[in-house]
């Protein structure tokens, strides 16, 4: 008998990486409260996460308990059933009530309206732009600490994409902290439609129903309601599913989206890893679909190019701004793993155990020769629930070894733990409610006994 048939050896398995997250994550929180106590300084009260110990509960609590209850009860059978437009209609839904309840829990205005308006934030900088123009000519000027008129972090530590994003809100009338806290939830939500529109388009239905209540209840939603990274997510989920799901106009559309992502995260060139993945999945057309995007990702530079911003230069800035702040002093040796903790109360501790499956569904030997062949066939047609999360666990680990990426992944990191979750389609149908459980519980437990910041 072999490895892939013994009875009970994948459920053993799992539960042994599962072991081996806890510890992780035990070690992280251990470690980092030591080295907080000895007065080395991680920024992060509750390390491995960018927060602070704070047992609490509030108005979204119910809420929350309630959808959680709900999705894990009925989420696999709804994925399974449910006519297609309804599902995803359904599923948005359930993702905002998710998203809105976890940051309920902190109350009305610390949960949502104050998120966004404290001084490291972008809607600090939205009054002192008076003119788009001279503000993109002159962003790279202001990147630097240290001197007049520097940006605050969260503005300098990202293109300028970011901040007009929250300038044309107040454009439009929709300024100040609730309209703000709001659209990352509203857009944020939309992960949820995006990544099972993908992976259906790629022609794996199953897998996109399988992966719906894993997205619904996504933990990192203690992030999405109110982080700009919420939104950050959302467009690249949204241009990844574009560029697939819609022929080449779609692609146009996803190219120009994903060309906005670039201003909006310096990270983002890791996205093109995912881009490709898709792209590659496709059963027709790549090298048409791959121009069309690539054509509207370089219109997208061009014209913050010829406003006056350009990406390189404001790259090797953010690179020197990043350590005139508090990267200077986070201690390398100690992110570089405890970042991966902080990923996984992101992504949810079904992440480890969906990837192992996932992983194996190449790498396990056939039991007859000739094996060479036999893996290469695998490789071949692993399909999407394997080359999408291995290529997003690929951008991971070339963010965290850069050391530009020393705590905060759990929001930072959110655009491509949405797509590491795609892996639980390889989860047997009988235990996905035990992980759904474990999802909610996952992000009700750092929600209630953690004061996250964003």
């Amino acid at each position: 008998m072999t490895m892939m048939t013994r009875p009970g050896r994948p459920r053993s398995a799992d539960l042994i990486i599962l072991g081996a997250e806890v510890a992780l994550l035990a070690v992280a929180a251990a470690v980092g409260a030591l080295l907080n106590h000895q007065g080395v300084r991680l920024h992060a009260d509750a390390a491995p996460l960018y927060a602070s110990w704070q047992p609490h509960v509030g108005p979204g609590t119910p809420l929350a308990l309630l959808v959680a209850a709900v999705v894990v009860w009925r989420g696999t059978r709804w994925g399974a059933d449910a006519p297609w437009p309804r599902l995803l209609l359904v599923g948005y839904l359930a993702s905002v009530l998710w998203t809105l309840s976890l940051a309920l829990v902190d109350g009305w205005s610390a949960g949502l309206t104050e998120r966004l308006t404290v001084q490291a934030e972008y809607l600090h900088e939205v009054p002192r732009v008076t003119d788009v123009g001279i503000m993109l000519s002159g962003f790279a000027d202001r990147i630097l600490d240290f001197q007049p008129d520097s940006w605050s972090t969260h503005t300098a530590g990202h293109p300028p994409g970011a901040l007009l994003f929250f300038v044309g809100l107040e454009r439009i009338g929709l300024g100040g902290g609730t309209a703000a806290g709001l659209a990352c939830v509203l857009l944020g939500a939309t992960i949820s439609v995006s990544v099972p529109v993908a992976l259906r388009a790629l022609g794996v239905d199953d897998a996109a129903r399988a992966v719906w209540p894993f997205l619904v209840l996504f933990p990192g939603a203690v992030w999405v309601g109110a982080s700009a990274d919420g939104i950050f997510a959302a467009v690249v989920a949204a241009g990844l599913a574009l560029l697939v799901a819609g022929g080449r106009p779609g692609a146009a559309v996803g190219g120009l989206l994903l060309g906005v992502a670039l201003y909006l995260s310096y990270g983002f060139v890791l996205v093109g890893v995912l881009a490709l993945a898709v792209v590659l999945l496709r059963a027709r057309d790549r090298l048409g679909v791959l121009l069309v995007a690539a054509t509207a990702v370089a219109a997208v530079v061009a014209v913050f190019t010829v406003a006056g911003f350009w990406w390189l230069d404001g790259y090797h800035l953010v690179a020197r701004r990043y350590y005139q702040g508090w990267a200077a002093e986070r201690p390398y040796g100690y992110w570089v793993w405890a970042n991966l903790a902080a990923l996984l109360l992101s992504a949810g501790p079904v992440v480890g155990p969906a990837l192992r499956r996932a992983v194996a569904a190449v790498a396990i030997r056939p039991p007859h020769p000739p094996r060479a062949i036999a893996l290469r066939q695998r490789i071949a047609t692993a399909g999407p629930t394997v080359w999408l999360p291995i290529a997003a666990a690929a951008a991971v680990l070339a963010a965290d070894l850069s050391g530009l990426s020393k705590a905060e992944v759990e929001r930072i990191w959110l655009p491509f733990a949405v797509w590491l979750l795609v892996a639980t389609a390889h989860l047997p149908s009988g235990h996905r409610r035990w992980w759904l459980a474990a999802q909610a519980a996952t992000a009700l437990a750092v929600n209630h006994l953690l004061w996250t910041v964003s």
